[in-house]
């Protein structure tokens, strides 16, 4: 045998183990495949709602159902599928045993996760939440369903301990008919109810005190509040009512890990529980038997990003669909809130007139009347000097920073920078005034009318009035809560607390008196609600006074907005807004819309807009160098008909790929 030979045959058992090795990958490549295409036994088609944002395409498509995938692709589970040629994210809506689609249906390509993130109940809210508002399913599926993170999926978890529920019910006595809805609420009846809080409610825990009749029913709850600050008060109040690790708390404040796993112990249904800001409207809460929100009239319950939902709106979507109880609270009342009452969907809770009178007595005092030696009238000054003898005191004030606005001392016209005509402003005591826009600082400023070189404030903010009230009273504290120094609360030390609108801090008991500054200013604004929601203000800033205390605001004590403060009326005010309302043909009496993009786009659009027969189209009117925009308003009757409109309009024009143009339904403002 030559060497040649010899060689060839010991490398022979190696070649024949490689062949041997490469049939057997093979098989099992071809078994795997052959898995991947042999359908389910049992419901081998699911419907996958695909995450592409197209208008045209927002709809659940079939997929085949592999056997490797068929534990796994449970409904609510996340996948992936192959759509237009790329694979793309989706969610199992639901399995189903036959499908309409007569050709062959594609595989799914994995199950990226066997957790049902997507409950049945939140699928069906998405799809009336994107109705609603004319948008994209896949938008709302976003704001419903947070990131997921592997790592947390995969960590051990156990169910709550049992909740041991407090008595809190006499935190409801001095409201009328308070007790009825609890009880209702324990005996696992919907009740729907608009709550209008009296001076010096602590409303966290009056809801917590619903929250526990809710769960002492064996149901679960969703709390929706403003900011991270009311998350912070009613979690404090739920701990105290509940015991502890009985909710959770879902926030964008918490970061993309913690929220997910905040988020799993709800869906997992370990947390029955559920506070947290207007992503929480979406939270899979396992037997909703209530949902609360509080201070609905809040901007921050209004989503910036589209399709623009409401959470008011959205948690009464869920409650009627659901059929659970749901509380609308807030010390001030929307019009919508009213108007909810009005059609009898929901009943009315409120405080006798007798514990209002005697919570708070509120004044007004004309800005004009300044007896002494500052901004301040002899009312104000003399009750923020008595109430310092009892307690803290806060001062709210409608601006923030030093002197935000500038005009010139002898002619009062605005002062304006030299550079690009921007406004002035003094960002303190030592430093020359600046321009708002370019930030260029002119210390050698002259008015353009008189040439006098003299400077006027007309706008006072927060760090201006704490330096004039720090003067005034001496030796006395003066603490500044505004911006990105927010104080989340005091305590009973006797200081004067100045805040700007909605960073007014929680003082322990109360305050002892509450001074409104610069009325004037909240009523200025250009807006359909400014009243509205100058209400909304001065009251918030009025219920943290302590039982007992004195509230005065400066301004026109005529004015309607601020005789309501002083009666305590919410209730009445809103109504009459909501006459006015109807008069103009303005929401929440009337549905509307807008539509805003460039020239050209926007006149496609309203083209192909089929609206129903009493709809108006005003505008265009510009909105920008570049843009648009038309407000088409409709009966509320006709309500439902506008967005299945502006929803079609929104598949023809994704259909066609036409230049995109943004479509709001009931905008916050106009």
């Amino acid at each position: 045998m030559t060497n040649h030979e010899a060689g060839a045959a010991e490398m022979l058992p190696g070649l024949r183990a490689s062949v041997a090795d490469g049939k057997a990958r093979a098989a099992a490549t071809r078994a795997r495949r052959a898995a991947e295409f042999e359908p389910a036994e049992v419901d081998p088609v699911a419907r996958v709602l695909v995450d592409v944002p197209l208008a045209h395409l927002d709809r659940t498509f079939d997929y085949a159902v592999p056997v490797a995938h068929a534990a796994a692709a449970v409904p609510g589970a996340r996948v992936k599928v192959r759509f237009a040629g790329q694979d793309v994210d989706g969610y199992v809506v639901e399995r189903v045993a036959t499908t309409d689609h007569t050709g062959r249906l594609q595989p799914l390509r994995r199950v990226v996760s066997p957790e049902p993130v997507l409950s049945p109940a939140v699928a069906d809210l998405t799809a009336a939440v994107a109705a609603r508002y004319a948008g994209a399913r896949a938008d709302v599926l976003r704001l419903a369903v947070p990131p997921r993170h592997a790592k947390v999926e995969a960590e051990p978890w156990e169910p709550a301990p049992a909740p041991s529920v407090a008595p809190t019910g006499e935190t409801w006595q001095h409201v009328t008919h308070g007790d009825v809805f609890l009880g209702h609420l324990a005996e696992g009846a919907a009740p729907r109810a608009v709550w209008s809080a009296a001076p010096g409610d602590d409303w966290p825990a009056m809801v917590a005190a619903a929250v526990a009749a809710t769960r002492a029913g064996g149901r679960g709850v969703l709390v929706c509040v403003p900011d991270q600050r009311d998350v912070d008060r009613v979690s404090a109040a739920l701990d105290a009512a509940l015991g502890p690790d009985q909710h959770a708390t879902l926030t964008a404040d918490l970061g993309p890990s913690a929220r997910y796993r905040a988020f799993l112990s709800v869906s997992r249904g370990a947390r029955r529980v559920v506070v947290g800001t207007r992503s929480a409207a979406f939270a899979p809460v396992h037997d909703l038997g209530l949902v609360v929100l509080w201070d609905d009239g809040d901007d921050l319950h209004a989503e910036p990003r589209a399709p623009y939902p409401h959470v008011r709106e959205v948690l009464g979507l869920r409650a009627e669909a659901e059929g659970t109880a749901m509380l609308l609270g807030g010390f001030a009342r929307s019009t919508e809130a009213a108007m909810l009452l009005r059609s009898g969907w929901a009943r009315e809770l409120t405080a006798d007139r007798a514990v209002v009178r005697a919570r708070a007595r509120i004044d007004v005092a004309p800005a004009e009347d300044r007896a002494v030696g500052s901004r301040l009238p002899r009312p104000a000054f003399e009750a923020i000097r008595a109430g310092l003898a009892h307690g803290p005191v806060l001062v709210q004030t409608p601006r923030a920073g030093y002197a935000p606005a500038l005009a010139c001392e002898r002619c009062r016209t605005p002062a304006r920078c030299g550079r690009c005509a921007g406004p002035l402003v003094l960002p303190g005591p030592t430093q020359p005034p600046t321009c708002r826009w370019c930030g260029t600082a002119d210390e050698r400023w002259a008015c353009r009318e008189c040439r006098h070189r003299g400077l006027r404030a007309p706008v006072r903010g927060e760090a201006r009035t704490a330096e004039e009230l720090g003067r005034t009273f001496p030796g006395t504290t003066v603490r500044s809560s505004s911006g990105d120094r927010v104080l989340a609360s005091v305590g009973e030390r006797a200081d004067i607390v100045v805040a700007t609108v909605g960073a007014e801090p929680v003082a322990q008991t109360g305050y002892a008196a509450v001074v409104l500054l610069d009325t004037w200013l909240t009523l200025a604004r250009e807006d359909m609600r400014v009243q509205e929601e100058a209400v909304r203000r001065w009251l918030a800033a009025a219920g943290l006074v302590r039982p007992g205390g004195h509230v005065v605001a400066v301004g026109d004590p005529a004015h309607p907005a601020l005789q309501a403060l002083v009666r305590w009326d919410p209730a009445g005010f809103a109504e009459r807004e909501l006459v006015e309302r109807g008069e103009a043909h303005l929401p929440p009496t009337a549905r509307i819309a807008t539509i805003t993009g460039e020239p050209g786009a926007l006149d496609d659009a309203v083209t192909l807009l089929d609206l129903p027969e009493p709809a108006e189209v005003l505008g265009p009117v510009p909105v920008s160098a570049d843009e648009q925009r038309v407000v088409v308003r409709v009966p509320l009757v006709h309500g439902a008909r506008l967005s299945a409109a502006l929803g079609e309009l929104q598949r023809v024009r994704s259909a066609r790929k036409l230049d995109a143009v943004r479509i709001q339904v009931d905008p916050p403002s106009i």
